[in-house]
């Protein structure tokens, strides 16, 4: 009955409303060479990054995600556009995409327009105060793409100043740094939910 229970809490944390855990990540001052990165990943500019290997490979990585969002995105179109934005703007950051599913489930539960109480805006929950760092004052975090675009670069930020301590740079993207809550939910929502086979028997979520 115990195991039972224990099982039944960890489907509950998973498919319940998650909006308690939207981020707020923590200003924290810039070198002038590491805001000057930033911007520069945020600018929407031409980058030599491939999302896919090829149409075949494109076309098996949407299948398999879109069955799993169909109840959060019923509109087929909305869906798809969402699901390959994620893709492309996780390779560029040299994220997995999972892992960002994995996060925005977290983070908003695929909500566009969620707003945290710390002020926390869209799919990836981001502060107001990055686009006065690193972007301009005038970009719209409720867009997809630049919500999106901002999200996997802060994650990126994070990774890099915590040498690639997934951890770490989990609790700093929530502003609950050296606290297990907000980085076990992130990787169990990852690899419960979103991990991925590739065609050619890949793992792409460890």
């Amino acid at each position: 009955m115990r195991d039972f229970l224990t099982r039944l809490t960890g489907i509950a944390l998973l498919l319940a409303p998650l909006a308690a855990w939207c981020g707020a990540q923590k200003y924290e001052p810039l070198s002038a060479s590491v805001q000057a990165t930033l911007n520069r990943a945020i600018a929407d500019q031409a980058v030599p990054v491939i999302a896919f290997d090829d149409e075949q490979d494109a076309r098996a990585w949407l299948a398999a995600m879109t069955s799993r969002l169909a109840r959060k995105m019923p509109d087929r179109v909305a869906r798809e556009e969402f699901l390959l934005t994620v893709h492309y703007e996780a390779k560029r950051a040299g994220l997995d995409p999972q892992l960002v599913l994995g996060l925005i489930q977290v983070e908003s539960a695929f909500r566009k327009y969620a707003v945290s109480r710390a002020g926390a805006r869209g799919y990836m929950q981001i502060m107001p105060f990055w686009t006065k760092l690193i972007g301009t004052a005038d970009q719209n975090l409720f867009h997809l793409r630049t919500n999106l675009r901002y999200g996997c670069v802060i994650l990126r930020h994070y990774l890099d100043i915590e040498d690639g301590n997934l951890f770490r740079a989990l609790g700093r993207y929530n502003g609950s740094l050296g606290k297990a809550e907000y980085p076990n939910l992130v990787l169990r929502a990852w690899h419960g939910n979103w991990r991925y086979v590739s065609p050619a028997g890949t793992k792409t979520a460890q």
